[in-house]
């Protein structure tokens, strides 16, 4: 496509929430004279990692901790240093950040945006966070991100794929590294065309949240650019866990495919049900019945089992990028090495994405030489950098979008191990996956200006 218009804990501990009702800005540090939020002393800064360890999506959340963890320690000099030995900066020496030791607090948003916010705002308000980062839900983020910019601190989106992040509820004092639904669907229709052929006819299950409006529109406007056609689109709670009822229906649809815009749980779920019920042996306008995932990960693979044989989908990294691929995805094996060590076994991408985003963050703080939000948020505004296992990327001044390599999927027919259930079909370039910052999916937000808080 051308380019087009557990709790647990690194010594602190999170306080008790705060009210929802408390007016911003009412949490600055002792050092408010420095003219930033929770401007940090001298020998410590304070991290939040805010992720679901409860909810539908609570599997990606604990690798999401995992990383942050680890993260953590090999910033403080911890470890085998992981990728601050191949990331392309060579600012990150393992003495902390501008040589204050890196101490977090975590927060449960157990994939609600209401109880995201709480958690976050505790942390910024009664754990002097300078920085929050996580979430699983794009939801979340978008409500994680909205709060930090009133607050003045940066947040570093974790796992979030909607296209608002970055498009109308974009933010200045946020940044995504993780890929989102028009990336996907523009990697993934050439892969569809190709497997399936133009002539097919779907029906989409979509996740009734700002994820998955864009994921549907995004892979909807894709296959209708080659030739498929749209039989129906039907919302379903976040909330789901039963998806029969749902599924019934597709059979006497007039679809060949169905389109399950969900993710997580909800993913394992709905697949599980569509397979129940026959749809992966089913024909339907004399062709083979298919299921599509837009968007999943080994994760998601692991909870769906053979159900995710053959099933195409997109991700924004897998661990085993650079052992199939090549140096191009330096780090890869850095990371896998020092997550597996710790925990025995691979790192998702959620877990890659949001370690990615500690270090990114650390780096340019470094590399501004200042906490101060706006000069941190200056040093990664169309800062290029490399060695984190996706290639070559580009953190764009304009959205504070990341751009890089897409990976296509599928499960794998025949898996040597239970982490070895996805296999790489295809990584679409990411000058094929760029867009300009006016495109429509994305219009109808401001960036704005950076806030330092105080």
């Amino acid at each position: 496509m051308s380019k087009s218009n557990f709790t647990r804990r690194g010594v602190l501990k999170t306080g008790a929430v705060a009210g929802a009702g408390l007016a911003l800005p009412t949490y600055l540090s002792a050092a408010a004279h420095t003219g930033f939020t929770n401007a940090p002393g001298d020998s410590e800064v304070v991290l939040g990692f805010n992720v679901p360890q409860s909810g539908p999506y609570a599997d990606e959340g604990a690798d999401e901790l995992r990383a942050f963890e680890l993260a953590v320690e090999h910033l403080n000099g911890g470890g085998d240093g992981g990728m601050l030995n191949t990331f392309s900066s060579n600012v990150l020496d393992g003495t902390g950040i501008l040589g204050r030791e890196v101490k977090y607090v975590t927060g449960d948003t157990q994939t609600k945006s209401d109880a995201a916010r709480a958690s976050a705002r505790s942390m910024i308000e009664k754990d002097g966070a300078i920085m929050i980062s996580g979430g699983s839900s794009s939801g979340v983020a978008v409500a994680v991100q909205g709060l930090c910019q009133e607050a003045g601190v940066i947040f570093m989106a974790g796992l979030t794929h909607s296209n608002d992040t970055t498009g109308k509820d974009k933010k200045a004092n946020g940044f995504r590294h993780f890929f989102n639904a028009y990336m996907s669907a523009a990697a993934l229709a050439p892969v569809l065309q190709s497997l399936y052929g133009a002539d097919r006819n779907a029906y989409h299950l979509t996740a009734d949240y700002t994820w998955g409006w864009t994921q549907q529109e995004s892979i909807a406007a894709a296959t209708e650019a080659i030739g498929w056609n749209t039989v129906n689109n039907v919302l379903t709670p976040l909330a789901e866990t039963d998806f029969s009822a749902y599924i019934a229906p597709v059979l006497n649809s007039g679809a060949d495919v169905l389109v399950l815009n969900h993710y997580g749980g909800n993913m394992v779920n709905s697949l599980t049900n569509a397979v129940q019920f026959g749809l992966r042996d089913a024909m339907a306008n004399g062709k083979q019945f298919e299921i599509v995932v837009p968007l999943y990960s080994e994760l998601m693979a692991r909870g769906a089992g053979a159900n995710i044989v053959g099933i195409p989908g997109s991700q924004n990294w897998d661990w085993k990028i650079e052992n199939q691929l090549g140096s191009r995805y330096a780090g890869t094996n850095a990371f896998v090495q020092s997550f597996g060590t710790k925990y025995g076994f691979p790192p998702s991408q959620a877990a890659q994405t949001c370690y990615a985003q500690t270090l990114l963050y650390a780096d340019a703080v470094t590399r501004a030489g200042s906490f101060n939000p706006c000069a941190v948020a200056e040093a990664l505004e169309g800062y290029e950098f490399d060695g984190l296992g996706n290639g070559p990327t580009l953190y764009r001044a304009g959205d504070h979008q990341c751009f890089k390599d897409v990976v296509v999927v599928r499960g794998k027919e025949n898996p040597e191990n239970e982490f070895d259930l996805v296999e790489i079909v295809e990584v679409t370039p990411a000058e094929q996956v760029t867009y300009d910052v006016d495109h429509p999916m994305f219009a109808g937000g401001a960036l704005g200006e950076c806030n330092p808080g105080a």
